[in-house]
């Protein structure tokens, strides 16, 4: 049987896209759009990763540039690099790793800024259970969502303390993360945001125990970036760099102003955004995004230690240039 990568059938259905998206009530409307309309899609419902680009629309940042920005969550998350390489979108929300992946198969993406420059993907258990670093989950059962690249993750946490994965056993638990773990299932999960689903659990009464990648082996990576089209960055490289200043000067607001940011995306979001838990995911990403003087800026340096890991990992190919999936 032969394999066939999901990112080969992302870039195959990038070809189609157009027909595909003909019914999706997310696409642009080409007919009302003008020079000065710029659209982005969220990788996921709005949640406190996004703040800047709310706090950004109520202080003006991207009309100030000349820009009117409009958010738009996907109804299927799986599609939002496909509908912005075919240009459905301007810009979206997407991870390092994934874009790495699909680039080496081909998909026209980049990313053009980082918002948030650390893993928020991180090993969790219960903090009863007694594991508190990876040596501890010898023999325990861990929930992971499938995801190649987050198995390489857990072996590079195994392998900093002693262990393998021979010495675990891996379930592949889907997104059902968070509910494994506290029904007993697994003994700790891989996968799951520590500012999110950590929240989720803590909320209904359960101490959790975060075990960071970056802490065990693990190089740092940016968790979420800005991508666009390379043929939208080629064309619009003016619009880009305007859309890019709105961005970083919206996530300072952000993190001078974070209760007043987060006010403007419960404003703008659906009523189902939870806001307890995203006030409590603010305060965690604040400090993140303090951590840089350009918020924004990839670093060429950061970006190709986790290129090389990945290689190192047989997840990329070792011809690959890391360079080719970003853009300053």
């Amino acid at each position: 049987m032969i394999k066939v990568s999901k990112y080969f059938l992302l870039s195959m259905a990038i070809i189609v896209t157009l027909c595909a998206c003909t019914n999706n009530p997310l696409k642009k409307d080409d007919s009302s759009s003008v020079d000065n309309d710029v659209s982005i899609i969220l990788d996921w419902f709005p949640n406190a990763n996004h703040t800047g680009l709310y706090a950004g629309i109520k202080h003006n940042t991207f009309t100030n540039e000349g820009l009117n920005l409009s958010i738009h969550a996907p109804s299927d998350p799986t599609t939002v690099l496909a509908l912005v390489a075919d240009q459905q979108y301007d810009f979206g929300i997407f991870y390092q790793p994934d874009l790495l992946l699909a680039r080496s198969e081909g998909v026209p993406a980049v990313a053009v800024a980082g918002i948030v420059n650390r893993p928020l993907n991180a090993m969790m258990s219960l903090k009863d259970s007694g594991i508190k670093r990876p040596s501890d989950l010898a023999g325990k059962k861990i929930g992971y969502p499938g995801i190649d690249w987050n198995r390489s993750m857990l072996a590079t946490m195994l392998e900093s303390d002693g262990l393998s994965l021979v010495d675990v056993e891996l379930i592949d638990v889907g997104w059902s993360l968070a509910p494994t773990l506290l029904s007993g299932e697994v003994d700790a999960i891989i996968g799951a945001y520590w500012t999110h689903e950590s929240i989720v659990m803590e909320n209904e009464g359960y101490d959790i125990e975060i075990i960071k990648p970056d802490e065990w082996g693990v190089p740092p990576y940016y968790e979420l970036v800005i991508v666009t089209s390379e043929q939208f960055f080629k064309e619009e490289k003016d619009k880009v760099k305007k859309f890019v200043r709105g961005l970083s000067n919206g996530y300072q607001y952000a993190i001078s102003d974070p209760d007043g940011s987060l006010q403007a995306l419960f404003a703008m979001s659906p009523p189902s955004v939870d806001r307890v838990i995203e006030e409590k995911g603010l305060v965690l990403l604040v400090p993140i995004w303090s951590e840089t003087d350009e918020f924004g800026k990839i670093q060429s340096k950061k970006w190709n230690e986790f290129t090389d890991w990945m290689k190192r990992r047989k997840l990329l190919p070792e011809t690959f240039d890391g360079n080719s999936a970003f853009q300053e």
